[in-house]
C-alpha cells in the first residue's frame, strides 16, 4: 500500500477513514461501507453496524438497497440494445410501447388533466434514455393534478400503493397526459422505470433476466438483483428514514419480510436494485475501461462515451439546475453537477472537488456511486439511512471531499 503514483496517499486514506468514522460515531449513521479505487489500487472501509441499536457489523459484502443509483446500472441494458441495432435513438417507441402512442400534453403543468393539446411528435428512444419523454417526478409541481394522479396510480415506488406488474403499469401510464412535449425538458425517474419495460418488450425477456445475462453475470455481479433471496437476507441491513423533526430512527424497510425479501411485481430500473460495493465497483470500472472487463467487452466504447456525456440543452436542463441551486433545503444540497447523460449525472462545470467529466448518481436510501475518467477514480459509498434527514447526504459530500484530497 505504498505511495505509488497511481493510487492514494496513506495519510489521505487515514483521513478518509476518520471522516467516515466521525459520522458513525455521531450516532446519525449506524453503518457505512465505502470503496475507493484508482488504477490497480482498491481500498474498502466497513464501519459501524447493520442496525441503529447495534447488531451485526457492517462488512464488505453487506447488500444495500441502491435506490436511484440503480439508474446508471440498469441503463446498460439499453446500451447493449443500441450496440446491437435492436434499438435506434430516434425511432419512435410506439412499436414496443403502443400505450404511449398519440399522446396528449397538458397546456399547463398545474392544469386539469383534460386541458391538453396533442403532442407535436412521437416519443423516441432518445427521449426515454435522456429522461425527457414528458413525464416524471417534478418536485416543483407537488400538489398538481398530474402529480396526484401519478402517485394515486402507483406509478412510482415506495408509496402505500405498490407498483403493479409492467403491462398494467403501462396501461395506467398511457391513461395520463404528458406534463411536457416529448424532448422538451428533463424530468426525474419515471423514464428509468419505463426503460425496463422497453428492454423487456424488445428482448422478450424480463428486465432482470436480460440484465443478468448481459451485464451482471459477465461482470461477476453475483449479489446484484431486484430482491434478496432468503440465503442472503442476513446480509441486508434495516433501512431507516429518520424523523426529520426528532431524528428518531424510523424503519422504512425491514430486511426479513420487507419489500426486497421477495421478487417485485415490477422490476424498477429507476430504483429497484440491491447490490454490494464490489459489484458496483466492477460496473463503474468497466465504464472507466471503455466498456471492457478483463478480456470481455460488455459495451462498446462509443456506447460508454455516449451515456457518460451530457445530453441536455440548457432549456431541457432548467429543472435540474433549479433543483440544485434553489432547492438545497429540500435536497440537503444533493449537489451541483451541471449535465445529465443516460441514467446518470455528468459534471459539466467545476462545482466542487470533483472535476468535469465525473459521472454517476446518488440514491435516496443513502448511496453514492461515481467514476472519474480524468483521475481514473471510482468511489462507492453505501449506508442504510434514507435522505429524510441531511445526515447521509452530508456524509456523501464529506466522502467525496476527502477522497479527492487523498489522490497522491
Amino acid at each position: 500500500m505504498g505511495n505509488n503514483n497511481n493510487g492514494f496517499s496513506e495519510a489521505g486514506l487515514r483521513r478518509l477513514r476518520e471522516v467516515l468514522a466521525r459520522h458513525v460515531d455521531s450516532g446519525k449513521i449506524p453503518g457505512v461501507v465505502a470503496l475507493v479505487s484508482r488504477g490497480d489500487e482498491t481500498h474498502v472501509e466497513a464501519i459501524g453496524t447493520m442496525r441503529h441499536d447495534g447488531g451485526a457489523a457492517m462488512s464488505r459484502d453487506t447488500i444495500f438497497r441502491m435506490a436511484s443509483t440503480s439508474k446508471p446500472v440498469s441503463m446498460a441494458a439499453a446500451m447493449v440494445l443500441l450496440d446491437e441495432c435492436r434499438l435506434r435513438l430516434d425511432d419512435p417507441v410506439d412499436q414496443w410501447l403502443p400505450e404511449l402512442a398519440d399522446r396528449q400534453v397538458l397546456k399547463r403543468i398545474d392544469g386539469p388533466l383534460d386541458d391538453t393539446v396533442p403532442a407535436r411528435r412521437p416519443i423516441t428512444v432518445r427521449d426515454v434514455l435522456t429522461s425527457t419523454f414528458g413525464l416524471g417526478m417534478d418536485m416543483t409541481a407537488l400538489g398538481s393534478p398530474i402529480m396526484g394522479a401519478i402517485f394515486e396510480q402507483g406509478l412510482t415506488p415506495n408509496l402505500p400503493e405498490p407498483m403493479p406488474e409492467p403491462d398494467e403499469w403501462m396501461r395506467r401510464l398511457g391513461a395520463l397526459p404528458l406534463m411536457h412535449q416529448p424532448g422538451e425538458r428533463w424530468q426525474y425517474h419515471i423514464s428509468n422505470d419505463l426503460l425496463g419495460v422497453l428492454v423487456a418488450r424488445v428482448t422478450g425477456q424480463s428486465f432482470e433476466t436480460f440484465l443478468r445475462e448481459r451485464i451482471f453475470d459477465p461482470l461477476g455481479m453475483k449479489d446484484t438483483a431486484f430482491h434478496v433471496p432468503d440465503d442472503k437476507i442476513d446480509r441486508l441491513p434495516t433501512l431507516y428514514a429518520p424523523d426529520p423533526q426528532t431524528g428518531e430512527f424510523l424503519v422504512w424497510d425491514e430486511a426479513k419480510g420487507g419489500r426486497w425479501s421477495r421478487p417485485p411485481a415490477f422490476q424498477g430500473g429507476g430504483g429497484g436494485l440491491v447490490s454490494t460495493a464490489d459489484d458496483y465497483h466492477a460496473y463503474f470500472r468497466m465504464l472507466l475501461n471503455g466498456g471492457t472487463h478483463g478480456n470481455q467487452r460488455i459495451l462498446s466504447r462509443p456506447a460508454v462515451e455516449l451515456m457518460t456525456t451530457n445530453q441536455l440543452t440548457p432549456e431541457q436542463n432548467a429543472a435540474r439546475t433549479a433543483l440544485a441551486r434553489d432547492s438545497v433545503h429540500i435536497s440537503h444540497g444533493q449537489g451541483q453537477h451541471g449535465g445529465w447523460g443516460f441514467g446518470m449525472a455528468v459534471r459539466t462545470y467545476r462545482g466542487d472537488y470533483a472535476p468535469i467529466g465525473q459521472f454517476g448518481w446518488d440514491g435516496g436510501s443513502g448511496t453514492s456511486t461515481y467514476a472519474d475518467p480524468a483521475n481514473q477514480i471510482t468511489g462507492i459509498l453505501l449506508t442504510q439511512v434514507g435522505a429524510s434527514v441531511p445526515d447521509p447526504v452530508q456524509l456523501m459530500h464529506d466522502f467525496w471531499t476527502t477522497l479527492y484530497q487523498a489522490i497522491d
